[in-house]
């Protein structure tokens, strides 16, 4: 019997000590109404809470772990680096190591600064673009979230080239001004604005493969038009790869879509479930950074060994076994087509988008390219799909805005058990609409 007694309790001990009970909003589960699992031990394709539950997770830390949770190898690399300290704040061998992986993937990364997050990674990029350009507009898409820094917190203002607004108490004004907000995959919008005030924008940042209003793909050309607008306008393209790094593609969505970026964020895989993000790109722009330049950045953490441990055993891994890639993508691939086929018999709308192995079930009748028809998914259908799941053992993202991602550890069996009680859930919300 399913229950959460155990995690009830634990969520009401820790909303007295942090906001919310969490350390990061979307956990609280909030938006499909229910308490989080508080989690105590993940392995392969599982993960397990304090009641005893067990799921089949399509979360997996929210990407990192492509190679399943707790692989041996990463353990064990782990296990012989712990004793030899924790931290630094050093140059080590690693680093270099890390560095030569990730521009064996993606070559476009000509030179790279370690940090611990993503919102790290974008932020200085965006300092990157601005230092190098000596301007001070930035573009970003409505839906694609880029970390919590003040820059990039802003919606949209009205028109089609206002600057933005504060998207959150705590912004400046001032900071918000200096971002652009226009709507992924309009093309028009962005040529219009480019035409508009192309003096004036520094760079784009922008999510290739869109993860954070749901996995939303690129419509053909979009990429294409930000690569020409923003190199006709002197302007740097942002690649933010932080989800869709090596999920798009081995050489994530740059490698997919046949784009080569002025700058790259990554995170999650790339750090191998630790604390670890990198920004990169063009050695032009790059060698600007200090101490070699005089655009500042910095971080005492930067360059964690253990991080740089975990991070090296899992590109190792994927460098070694290229056909990782195909098999997570083919697991994917049978996933999605089962949830469709599974939801067309039951005739609930949905849309099932993926890329590689990234993908969202939207309750929808039509496409998702951006976040408007995104935000017009049947939000009550999506909650109830999510609890029914959950109650039978398949973790999924508790939000309609938010990616699930696929594991090498994720078997036929998985997925057999996955679409399975899918199919119990399209039933149910399907007999719940015609009553």
């Amino acid at each position: 019997m399913w229950t959460l007694d155990k995690s009830k309790q634990a969520f009401t001990e820790a909303k007295q000590y942090m906001p919310g009970g969490v350390n990061s909003p979307v956990r609280s589960y909030r938006s499909v109404g229910s308490t989080p699992p508080f989690i105590s031990a993940a392995s392969g394709s599982r993960i397990y809470d304090i009641d005893n539950n067990e799921y089949i997770d399509y979360v997996l830390s929210w990407g990192p772990m492509i190679l399943g949770h707790a692989h041996p190898e990463v353990v064990a690399a782990l296990q012989e680096a712990i004793p030899r300290g924790t931290s630094y704040g050093a140059p080590t061998l690693l680093e270099t190591e890390v560095a030569k992986k990730i521009q064996a993937f993606m070559p476009s990364m000509e030179m790279m600064r370690m940090v611990n997050s993503g919102t790290e990674a974008t932020m200085s990029a965006i300092r990157v673009a601005r230092g190098v350009t000596g301007r001070d507009g930035i573009v970003k898409f409505i839906g694609c979230y880029h970390g919590h820094s003040d820059s990039l917190l802003v919606k949209a203002g009205s028109g089609l080239a206002t600057f933005g607004v504060p998207d959150s108490p705590g912004v400046p004004q001032g900071v918000a001004a200096n971002t652009i907000t226009i709507p992924y995959n309009d093309i028009e919008r962005v040529r219009a604005l480019f035409k508009e005030k192309g003096h004036d924008i520094a760079g784009v940042i922008v999510e290739p493969v869109a993860g954070n209003m749901g996995c939303v793909p690129p419509l053909p050309g979009f990429l294409e038009c930000l690569r020409e607008e923003t190199r006709n306008a002197g302007a740097l393209l942002i690649f933010d790869e932080v989800m869709c790094g090596f999920r798009a593609s081995s050489g994530g969505a740059q490698k997919y879509y046949h784009i080569d970026p002025d700058l790259t964020c990554l995170g999650k895989i790339v750090g191998g479930g630790m604390p670890m993000a990198v920004f990169g790109g063009k050695a032009e722009y790059m060698s600007q950074v200090a101490p070699s330049g005089p655009i500042y950045q910095a971080g005492t953490l930067s360059g964690n060994p253990l991080a740089m441990t975990a991070g090296l055993a899992t590109l190792s891994i994927l460098q070694r076994n290229p056909t990782v890639f195909k098999q997570v993508e083919a697991a994917t691939d049978m996933l999605c087509e089962g949830l469709l086929d599974a939801a067309h018999a039951a005739g609930v709308p949905v849309q099932v988008q993926h890329v590689g192995s990234m993908f969202t079930l939207f309750f929808s009748e039509v496409p998702v390219t951006n976040f408007e028809e995104a935000n017009a998914c049947n939000m009550e259908q999506f909650k109830q799909f999510f609890r029914y799941n959950l109650s039978h053992g398949i973790y999924y993202a508790p939000s309609q805005f938010e990616s699930n991602f696929m594991s090498l550890s994720h078997r036929e069996s998985d997925i057999k058990t996955t679409l399975q009680i899918a199919k119990e859930a399209f039933c149910a919300i399907a007999q719940q609409k015609n009553m």
